[in-house]
């Protein structure tokens, strides 16, 4: 069976500790735990990301690009070609050759390589072996410094290797190769042992030989004996680290030297400051306000602020016709795509409320963003996006903006997903002038709309005179030490 061929199979390869503990969960009043989320099969590292982009919003390097070749049983079968009817009966009796360099879409890959080297975000096609096709739903890869591309085929391509940075030839024995084949095929594609055997000879070991192996003059690195070399992988994880360091950014601390004295951007909408909105500012920046009353009038201001963002999205003139058969000039919503919000959590989702009320059939997109307390420096540690979000015109959304540090890496991921600058509207209750300085600067498309701009920013980066840390006030959480008006703390449980 498939179940007994895996366990035989499993004793010819190493074995990994299992007896990993689940994560602890972490809130604003403690200590956060090591990066790290343990399952019982793996550990996943998840630290947040540093900044990749400088004080003017643009990628300073690219990221780098590791292409290790001939790791045995590994292929960009992501990127296999649709196949014919005709392949497709091939394919069924083992007989079409998934190991020759026309099975993969180059061109594709190339394209996708291409732009998660520049920063952006892709999708990458699920290739389905029952119908040797891809199926409908793509898979979202976006955001890192160093990518490791691997593959059989890793330097088949001229157009590929140009973008590979660093490439490794892994020297397999040809046994493991075959070993691991022989799980990946049987456990996860549910092929028979015979088929198996029959491709590897038929297809596997010539193409190997052909298109494989000779390319290893091309390799910077060649690994022999491959995942048991440790020497080889301490020298490349050394490199791997070089790399990452070489694209360490402090970003707040330029943010806070820059662009100040000067006159407040075009692009900046303030509510106007009427005596209703002056009163809801005295209430909710009163330290003594009850928890209470600072939700009712903080939610009463972010309806005025949505209302107030609204009218600059683009509109053309509607003619309809009353009851009593009259023509009436209006203006109706005019623009491609739709209108997406996205909160930079967890202040940010406070807002949504009003967004929705006021803003039928609205979708939600969501950014966690935190402080990252040995450097200072904003550090992305989630995202959901709706699908298709690059036509769209996108209300971001955070309550309070000091530095504006938080502000721009999520203007950055919008745009690292291919929002347009001019579409993106940035709402908060209070900023700083040197938040809306550095936004301004950075993304000089992007409009601001605050209801107030506060002068000042004290050493600690903290509005002057302020509001205080909107989420602990808002949620009822007690704010540590070292808080921050850009309210990029751990989200309570």
């Amino acid at each position: 069976t498939n179940g007994g061929g895996e366990g035989s199979l499993d004793r010819l390869l190493p074995s990994i500790n299992t007896s990993l503990s689940p994560r602890k969960r972490t809130t604003s009043q403690c200590k956060s735990e090591p990066p790290l989320l343990r399952t019982s099969k793996r550990t996943i590292y998840t630290a947040g990301r540093p900044p990749w982009y400088n004080e003017h919003g643009t990628q300073s390097k690219e990221a780098f690009v590791i292409g290790p070749c001939n790791l045995g049983a590994s292929a960009v079968t992501s990127f296999l070609q649709v196949l014919t009817a005709e392949q497709q009966l091939l394919a069924a009796n083992n007989d079409y050759n998934f190991d020759h360099p026309d099975a993969f879409d180059f061109s594709l890959l190339v394209h996708t390589l291409r732009k998660l080297k520049q920063g952006k975000s892709v999708k990458i096609p699920v290739y389905d072996f029952t119908t040797h096709g891809r199926q409908k739903e793509w898979k979202t890869v976006y955001g890192a410094s160093v990518i490791i591309f691997e593959g059989i085929m890793s330097f088949a391509d001229k157009e590929l290797l140009k973008l590979l940075d660093m490439k490794i030839f892994v020297d397999t024995d040809s046994d493991i190769r075959l070993v691991r084949r022989l799980r990946r095929d049987i456990t996860e594609r549910g092929r028979d042992i015979d088929g198996v055997i029959k491709q590897y000879n038929k297809f596997v070991k010539p193409a190997f030989e052909q298109y494989i192996e000779p390319t290893m003059r091309l390799a910077d690195i060649v690994v022999p004996r491959g995942g048991g070399n440790m020497v080889a992988i301490d020298l490349i994880v050394q490199h791997v680290h070089s790399q990452l360091e070489e694209r360490e950014l402090s970003v707040r601390a330029a943010l806070a030297s820059a662009h100040q004295a000067q006159p407040l951007p075009q692009t900046l909408s303030v509510v106007e400051s009427t005596p209703q909105v002056r009163g809801m500012h005295t209430i909710i920046r009163n330290k003594e306000t009850s928890r209470d009353e600072f939700i009712f009038y903080s939610k009463r201001l972010m309806r005025l602020l949505i209302e107030r963002a609204l009218s600059f999205l683009p509109s053309q003139v509607h003619i309809v016709q009353t009851p009593q058969g009259e023509d009436y000039e209006g203006r109706t919503f005019h623009g491609k795509g739709q209108i997406t919000g996205v909160s930079i959590l967890r202040a940010g989702e406070t807002m949504e409320p009003a967004l929705r009320a006021v803003c039928k059939d609205v979708r939600i997109g969501k950014i966690l963003i935190q402080t990252n307390q040995d450097t200072g420096e904003p550090e992305l540690h989630y995202l959901r996006l709706p699908k298709d979000i690059s036509e769209d015109h996108v209300i971001l959304m955070d309550c309070t903006v000091s530095t504006g540090a938080a502000a721009m890496m999520a203007i950055r991921v919008l745009l690292d997903h291919d929002v347009q600058e001019d579409k993106i509207l940035l709402v908060s209750l209070l900023m700083a002038e040197m938040g809306v300085h550095s936004v301004a600067y950075a993304f000089p498309q992007v409009k601001i709309i605050t209801t107030a701009v506060d002068k000042k920013v004290n050493d600690l980066f903290h509005i002057i005179p302020g509001i205080g840390n909107f989420g602990d006030r808002y949620f009822g959480t007690d704010a540590p030490p070292d808080w921050s008006d850009d309210d990029m703390d751990e989200p309570s449980c």
